[in-house]
């Protein structure tokens, strides 16, 4: 399954510039030296609440599996804490998220001892002030975080921008309003939805079942595809489709009400409903194959493979 943590890079970095950090020299990254921090390891990766995953950026074809669930990474003394859900995003953990697990650093060598996916070890490099990439000599694959306080982190573009992703941390959604204005459709039926993770990340199903019912014993009608467009000029409402395998598409304004309840108006008819999720499902966003580009990852490899061999020997043996 693809992840698209879409995370814009131009909008965040506008804010970087009102951010607290400390300052470091680093040498030219690409002059193929390792970049040498004037502060340590542990200075470093609290310089910065916030770690954004930036998975997009990913270089390798392996999985480091607690960093591609994550959209946000912590370190705090010696506690690692994660945004893994959008859910709550923002407020979970004062901004933080829930704690995942610890680390430990020696040197430039980051250890961590994740509670569910257990010991991992990273080679971590510098690229400037705000972005350090973490190298997992165990799978050859670099993950490059991007630094940020809570207080300029944009917690409404990474969920707004993931959108799709919050519609799949309830096990269903159940239809709790119907306006009384509006054409009659097929979709006046429905009473649940459920987006399903895994696969293509693109399934929905449906179900008309009588509204109350447990999620675990709902009846799926109906099986298709759905996707979430952008509205221009309006962060915050969206467009989604419901493919059925054998009828019609259904096309609805998006718009989220709270964490659990989201508003769907349906254009064809100019009928609303709300559903509201049942069910949450914590750390949802399973590690996923990315769709990574061969030629770039070849190229960053033939790189840096060579330096970082030297630099983790070099450190162990220290």
């Amino acid at each position: 399954m693809k992840t698209f943590k879409l995370l814009s890079i131009f909008a965040l970095t506008a804010t970087l510039f009102t951010s607290c950090y400390t300052e470091v020299v680093v040498d030219d990254y690409a002059g193929g030296s390792p970049v040498v921090p004037v502060i340590t390891l542990e200075q470093m990766l609290r310089s910065h609440e916030l770690w954004y995953v930036d998975i997009n950026q990913t270089v390798g074809y392996g999985e480091t599996p607690f960093l591609q669930i994550a959209f946000t990474v912590s370190f705090r003394n010696g506690a690692l804490y994660a945004n893994n859900n959008l859910v709550g995003i923002g407020s979970q953990g004062n901004g933080f998220g829930v704690p995942i697990g610890y680390y430990n650093t020696n040197n430039m060598i980051l250890d961590i001892d994740h509670t569910v996916d257990g010991y991992d070890s990273f080679d971590v490099y510098q690229i400037d002030n705000n972005t350090i990439e973490l190298y997992n000599p165990f799978n050859d694959t670099s993950y490059f975080l991007n630094g940020y306080q809570r207080s300029n982190f944009d917690y409404d573009y990474v969920f707004y921008d993931n959108i799709r992703y919050f519609m799949q941390e309830y096990e269903a959604w159940e239809k709790t309003y119907t306006s009384e204005y509006g054409a009659l459709n097929e979709f006046d039926n429905e009473n649940y939805l459920q987006f399903l993770a895994g696969g293509n990340d693109n399934t929905f199903r449906s179900s008309q079942d009588q509204v109350g019912t447990n999620p675990n014993n709902l009846y799926w009608d109906f099986t298709g595809f759905y996707g979430v467009a952008e509205v221009s000029g309006n962060m915050y409402s969206k467009i989604m489709t419901l493919e059925y395998d054998y009828f019609d598409n259904e096309q609805f304004e998006l718009s989220v009400i709270n964490d659990q309840t989201v508003e769907l108006f349906h254009a064809s008819s100019g009928t609303v409903y709300e559903f509201k999720g049942r069910g949450y499902i914590a750390y949802l966003k399973e590690g996923k194959t990315l769709d990574k580009s061969k030629s770039s990852a070849e190229k960053k490899r033939k790189q840096h493979t060579a330096k970082k061999e030297n630099t983790r020997e070099s450190t162990r043996e220290k």
